[in-house]
């Protein structure tokens, strides 16, 4: 029994982790998508312009446009994506004759690889449907329905999935070098305080550099992601990985087309990161004590 329990209290506590984290960042996450999608060249002045002309044009609450489609896709992730890493933990841990959460490296990396892979193939449709949401006007999908419908019915089913390999691929490096860090980072506080807790300041902070460092390591992935999700609707033709990558580089450069918006991902990624880290742990805690 203490297993389920265990199992529903990292689900809920994934969950509500997620939730807080998106919704915190999601203006900042729209405008990302935008400039990822198209061939404008990005700039913080850029950025800045296009939520200030959004936030004119169509309101204050449309810079959090798409975010109940992020809020649909999110909550099952993070709530799959944390109880998948809190059971393949175990597991490695019984594999390789640990207890606890003193993972050697290379596991905790696993754990953390495979719990990403296992939540975005499980909710991919709903990333897809959140990009295209991001990047339309609200004439073209009046709801998070209504994209599936549409692109079932013009597009064929297949379009959900499209974009899922370099999702996967930018997936493994994101979520493992993320839980990796994180858990590093607590563990080496550990040692090095003394105390069996971080602060939930400490936590933000970890959760923050292991946000930095996950999404600096696949940003190239998710631009070839949002490229080839969101091309039925952006005139660019549906294509490969390699075929997308060539192109990007092609029309904007290496650095310039791959990395665009990078600078602005170091600013909502460690904060998104930071949060849901942090509140997954605290829920955590909170929930240990409310059973006891």
């Amino acid at each position: 029994m203490s297993d389920h329990r265990q199992v529903l209290s990292s689900l809920l506590s994934g969950a509500l982790a997620g939730a807080l984290a998106k919704t915190a960042v999601a203006p900042l996450d729209r405008t990302k998508i935008i400039f990822q999608v198209s061939s404008k060249r990005f700039s913080a002045k850029e950025a800045f312009r296009l939520l200030y002309f959004t936030y004119l044009n169509e309101g204050f609450l449309s810079l959090w446009r798409g975010n109940s489609a992020t809020m649909v896709r999110v909550v099952p992730y993070a709530a799959i994506q944390f109880s998948a890493h809190e059971e393949y933990k175990r597991i490695l841990g019984h594999y390789y004759g640990f207890r606890g959460e003193a993972l050697p490296p290379w596991p905790r990396l696993l754990a953390g690889a495979l719990a990403g892979t296992t939540a975005a193939s499980l909710t991919y449709p709903l990333d897809l449907v959140r990009a295209r949401m991001a990047v339309t006007p609200k004439e073209m999908y009046s709801n998070i329905f209504h994209v599936f419908i549409r692109i079932s019915r013009e597009e064929g089913l297949k379009t959900l999935y499209h974009g899922f390999t370099p999702t996967v691929l930018g997936v493994i490096p994101y979520a493992g070098l993320s839980f990796f860090t994180y858990e590093t980072l607590k563990s080496l506080h550990r040692e090095y305080s003394g105390r069996p807790q971080p602060y939930p300041f400490e936590r933000m902070i970890f959760g923050a550099c292991a946000g930095l460092i996950g999404q600096s390591a696949s940003y190239p992935l998710d631009v070839v992601r949002r490229r080839m999700q969101t091309a039925g609707v952006t005139g660019h033709p549906h294509a490969s990985i390699a075929r997308t990558l060539r192109a990007i580089v092609r029309e904007e450069g290496a650095v310039r087309g791959l990395y665009k918006g990078l600078s602005m991902n170091w600013l909502k990624g460690p904060i998104a990161v930071g949060i849901s880290f942090t509140t997954f742990d605290l829920m955590q805690i909170l929930l240990r004590h409310l059973q006891s």
